[in-house]
């Protein structure tokens, strides 16, 4: 009985040597560390570039958006979101269907998921025109911009939002604040 006791020590000892190595990925360069590619948002950190909804549906159809999304993101075949909304801006933003355009809380929300997630398998290829381009035309379908309008990093971060206040913003952490249980800073 008192060897069993070592059991649990020497496995856990051993446990390292016994490790697999999967050989996937690799550690990440200096540059790639040094990039910031975070959007805030009042709109710091958009890259420069601008597009318009017209410029987008054209991309909408080359990029392949509509494979998955469906015509003008009215719903695919596939399990991709529906990106257009069943119902008018008459309608409130919780009542208008799910769809991200319109209840992000900022429309650099639907520009910085565009950037870094799509299209799909091959996320981070859009030029920053592209992005705004496909941002306009999915605010533009959603009737939160006017068709004509160009987007760009002056302006994106002011576009009035459907969801407006209607949702949780988190809290601001304030200094010698209490903290969850266990948190350790």
């Amino acid at each position: 009985m008192g060897s069993l006791r070592l059991v649990p020590i020497l496995l856990l000892l051993a446990s390292p040597a016994l490790a697999q190595k999967y050989g996937l990925g690799r550690a990440p360069t200096a540059a790639e560390l040094g990039q910031d590619i975070t959007i805030s948002p009042t709109g710091v950190g958009l890259p420069p570039g601008h597009g318009t909804a017209a410029e987008g549906a054209v991309l909408f159809t080359q990029k392949l958006c509509a494979v998955c999304h469906g015509p003008a993101g009215a719903g695919g075949v596939t399990t991709a979101p529906n990106l257009q909304a069943k119902k008018g801006p008459d309608v409130d933003a919780w009542n208008r269907g799910d769809n991200m355009p319109v209840k992000a809380p900022d429309a650099t929300i639907v520009f910085d998921f565009i950037r870094r997630g799509m299209p799909l398998g091959n996320e981070g290829i859009l030029t920053p025109n592209e992005v705004y381009s496909l941002t306009a035309y999915l605010l533009a379908v959603n009737k939160i911009i006017p068709e004509d309008k160009v987007l760009d990093q002056n302006n994106l971060a002011q576009v009035k939002m459907p969801i407006g206040n209607e949702w949780a913003r988190v809290p601001d952490w304030k200094p010698k604040a209490p903290r969850f249980a266990g948190y350790p800073y």
